[in-house]
């Protein structure tokens, strides 16, 4: 759906290095999909432009069904798909010899559902997954809550799902500043209790439900000091929230962090806050705080508990609605050197579990795996 760092979000920074890694393996790859540079950053790595976001959906389609057929690696080994509109006008051009795998990001239809799209948009996406899903041999997904979405609710059999979380860029995503030096460049307060929460603003991320915790965990710690990052379309309600629940000394929304800012944003802070309330597949999020040295806490939805219990099972909430995540954020903050990992144990833990040289080769084995 678009170039990492340029089009934000986990979809994007996965596909980016996931592709730079197995390119820089001496594979050639081909990147195919919108609005993509002109130019190939590094050496075995073809961008091929399939349309632009920027265009109607129809011609969306058309001219990536079109674009396809002149892309330049005619022959490859294998064929990774990881988003089904854009899979769709490509179905009848998939060489049958060649072993398509869909890595499955989330159940699109289901997403739209949660988010209040029409009854026809859910239709019409539910019918392109399913379309787009009886062509492939085989499916990866992140977490095994999502394999389990993907076999009882698109009745792929289990056998052809394999499991393979998600990466961490350790060079990018490193504890190369002290706490209060990353404060200081991006100029938030060096004497309060920070919780940073990086997140597109809609509904199912939670960010209602955690500033309801703050309104309660500030009764305990005043002091308390929550920054989110990103847009979206929930921007002005949480606006009016935190007008409303007098939390204007407690949060504040940064809008769109630039791509350099992010890791500086997680060293700022004391604890990274993910507070998903449906169909969290993954959650990119953990690992990059986890390799900054910043313990983050999450729901105990979808995928997120897969990550992070076996590292600490403190770092997840009981619940997900606002008081067991206040509570939680209470007990950590309240005896931080009792109840938190270090920044030398979550940057170790990112590192042996969740690096990205690591995932790429699970990855590049499923693609290149025979069919028959």
């Amino acid at each position: 759906m678009g170039w990492s760092p340029t089009s934000p979000g986990g979809l994007n920074r996965y596909l980016h290095e996931l592709t730079a890694q197995i390119a820089a393996g001496q594979d050639w790859v081909e990147f195919c999909g919108t609005d993509l540079p002109t130019c190939s950053p590094q050496p075995h790595l073809i961008l091929t432009t399939l349309t632009s976001e920027k265009v109607a959906l129809p011609q969306r389609l058309w001219q990536a069904h079109q674009q396809f057929k002149q892309r330049q690696m005619v022959a490859p080994n294998a064929i990774n798909l990881h988003f089904a509109l854009y899979g769709l006008p490509l179905l009848n051009q998939l060489p049958q010899q060649v072993p398509v795998t869909f890595t499955f990001h989330g159940p699109w239809a289901i997403e739209s559902q949660h988010e209040g799209a029409s009854p026809w948009s859910v239709g019409f996406k539910r019918w392109v997954e399913q379309r787009v899903y009886r062509r492939c041999d085989r499916f990866i997904v992140l977490s095994q809550a999502f394999g389990i979405i993907l076999h009882e609710t698109y009745r792929v059999p289990w056998e052809h799902i394999h499991v393979i979380p998600g990466g961490v860029n350790t060079q990018r995503f490193q504890p190369n500043l002290t706490r209060q030096m990353a404060r200081q460049t991006l100029g938030w307060p060096t004497d309060r209790l920070i919780l940073f929460s990086p997140r597109r603003l809609v509904h199912r991320v939670g960010l209602e439900e955690l500033l309801k915790a703050i309104v309660l965990v500030k009764q305990q710690i005043p002091d308390v000091w929550l920054a989110i990052a990103g847009k979206g379309p929930q921007r002005e309600t949480l606006d009016r929230q935190v007008q409303e629940w007098g939390l204007q000394d407690h949060v504040r929304l940064v809008g769109y962090l630039a791509d350099d800012q992010l890791p500086l944003a997680y060293q700022a802070a004391d604890l990274t806050v993910v507070p998903s309330q449906s169909l969290e597949g993954f959650g990119l999020i953990l690992l990059e705080s986890l390799a900054c040295g910043t313990p983050p806490v999450c729901t105990p939805i979808g995928g997120m508990p897969e990550v992070i219990a076996p590292f600490n099972p403190n770092l997840v909430t009981a619940t997900a609605e606002a008081g067991g995540i206040a509570d939680r954020l209470i007990e950590l903050l309240q005896r931080p050197t009792v109840t938190l990992p270090d920044r030398t144990a979550c940057r170790e833990y990112a590192c042996h579990q969740f690096d990205w040289q690591k995932i790429a080769t699970q990855v590049r084995t499923v693609l290149l795996k025979s069919s028959h």
